[in-house]
């Protein structure tokens, strides 16, 4: 993180004086080249006594106009080197003013000073440009992905809850890291380099020299987000040696909404192909069939593979099966249920060689947890809602995802290698962050992952059975509801001393 205010004052100092001593150096050479030269102990042509002929002359003259031609060639060559280092440090001058001028992000540190409604338009324009709108960023992994939010008219669909959020957790993508970054350079170049106007006392070090402050001088700082108007943030620095701290608030205003684009899309025609790999599960393949045929729909294909299960294997042939060309293809398990809009999200959300859509499903608990207060659980149609102790958003899963077959095809599918069901979602999903498609991830509201038993075999090895444990109590019941089967002992012997309270409360 680059020091300005002295170190810029020096370097641009340096440079004027590089500059000068430049120009100097080129009319030097020039005065130098144009004088005529002079020898005193040379013999002049033409002296009284000494016979000289035509062709003398004619050679002498030749031998000097080849001299002027070098020298002049040499000139010319030194004055175009000359040239190009003043063209170069005139570069470096020009960057190091507007690294003064204006933030890593493009941003002007200026103050309160004006600008012109053309400055900020291609401000506004340039930081389109630079988001992930017209296409795909690459990036290292899943973690790298910045996710949308979805909402409707009256909810808003978000994964705040996530189960992968950590109460501290490093900033793993790059677009939160270069935000703390510029915003402690800004912060220090306000310390720093003052404007003229601000009531500032100036600080100086042991001998008496500017105190400058750096990155290790940052404490701390709060940041916080008013989605209409901007972000605010509080700065807190401070020397070592010193008791007293240093504090900035900077503030980066939103810009007005701009159109970047408006389109009429037409999904009246785009086919989707639903493709399921199934092994065993005959009934929660029943119910996902009485699903599928209340939505109206009738073709059916039935290809099947006599090998071990491979989920990835499944749906790489499932696509492969299509033989009329590009297709939509919805990849889906047997204990998803979906909706007719949720399919005409898919629709609207994947294009052939631009999108890719990545859902996230909200999974539901064990109905028997959720509903013990009933006799038997409500139908699955009444328990699709988005509570906190009906599910969670599962955003750890990449299963559920539309694309089309050009694409998956052109990606190569996926990963043979892994066996059994689980890892080739994830591995297909991160071959579509390190190209150059926009992955589109957000939750949406009618896709939901069906609870089912999930067994712990006897042969695992003790790790295993207990990571199979926790996850099965991930995917069992919310916080809430696990509190209460571990305190269920407790909570019957404080109902059985109540009814004994009130019943003794009673007869007395």
């Amino acid at each position: 993180m680059p020091r300005r205010g002295l170190i810029l004052q020096t370097r641009t100092h340096w440079l004027l004086l590089g500059l000068a001593l430049l120009c100097s150096l080129v009319l030097f050479l020039y005065l130098l080249e144009c004088a005529p030269q002079t020898d005193g102990n040379a013999p002049l042509p033409g002296i009284i006594g000494e016979n000289y002929g035509k062709e003398y002359y004619q050679a002498l003259l030749q031998e000097q106009e080849e001299h002027y031609q070098t020298r002049a060639t040499s000139l010319k060559r030194q004055i175009a080197q000359l040239k190009q280092e003043l063209q170069e440090m005139s570069e470096k001058m020009r960057s190091l003013q507007e690294r003064k001028n204006v933030g890593p992000n493009g941003i002007g540190y200026q103050g309160n000073k004006e600008q012109t409604p053309s400055d900020l338009l291609e401000f506004l324009h340039s930081q389109i440009d630079k988001a992930e709108v017209s296409i795909g960023a690459k990036l290292p992994s899943e973690y790298g992905v910045i996710p949308f939010e979805s909402f409707t008219l009256m909810k808003v669909f978000q994964l705040e809850m996530g189960l992968t959020r950590h109460p501290e957790e490093k900033p793993v993508r790059k677009d939160k890291r270069d935000e703390l970054v510029e915003v402690i350079e800004a912060g220090l170049e306000v310390i720093n380099n003052p404007d003229e106007d601000e009531e500032q006392e100036d600080e100086d070090g042991p001998l008496g020299e500017k105190m400058i402050f750096n990155e290790n001088d940052f404490v701390e700082g709060y940041y916080r987000t008013e989605r209409d108007k901007g972000t605010q943030y509080e700065l807190f620095f401070k020397k070592a040696d010193l008791m007293e701290y240093r504090h900035v608030t900077l503030f980066r205003p939103f810009g007005p909404l701009m159109k970047v684009k408006s389109e009429m899309i037409d999904i009246t025609r785009s086919i989707i192909n639903i493709i399921v790999p199934l092994a065993e599960r005959t009934e929660a393949f029943a119910q996902f069939m009485q699903n599928f045929s209340e939505s109206n729909f009738h073709n059916y294909t039935l290809v099947s593979l006599n090998e071990e299960f491979n989920r990835g294997q499944g749906l790489n042939v499932g696509a492969r099966a299509w033989d009329k060309g590009e297709v939509l293809m919805f990849f889906c398990d047997v204990d998803i249920y979906f909706s007719a809009e949720f399919l005409n999200s898919c629709r609207l959300n994947a294009e052939p060689g631009k999108k890719v859509f990545y859902p996230v499903v909200f999974s539901l608990y064990n109905p028997a947890i959720v509903y013990a207060s009933q006799d038997i659980p409500p139908p699955v149609e009444q328990q699709l809602v988005h509570k906190k102790d009906s599910g969670f958003w599962r955003d750890f899963g990449f299963g559920m995802t539309c694309q089309y077959r050009s694409d998956f095809l052109t990606i190569g599918g996926f990963d043979m290698e892994v066996k059994g069901w689980g890892g080739e979602d994830v591995h297909l999903y991160r071959k579509y962050l390190h190209g150059d498609l926009i992955v589109i991830r957000t939750p949406v509201p009618g896709l939901f992952h069906l609870w089912h038993e999930k067994r712990c075999a006897d042969e695992l090895t003790p790790e295993q059975y207990r990571m199979c444990i926790q996850s099965k109590a991930m995917n069992e019941a919310s916080h809430s509801h696990l509190g209460m089967l571990v305190f269920r002992e407790e909570i019957e012997t404080h109902l059985h001393k109540q009814a004994y309270r009130t019943k003794s409360e009673a007869v007395g």
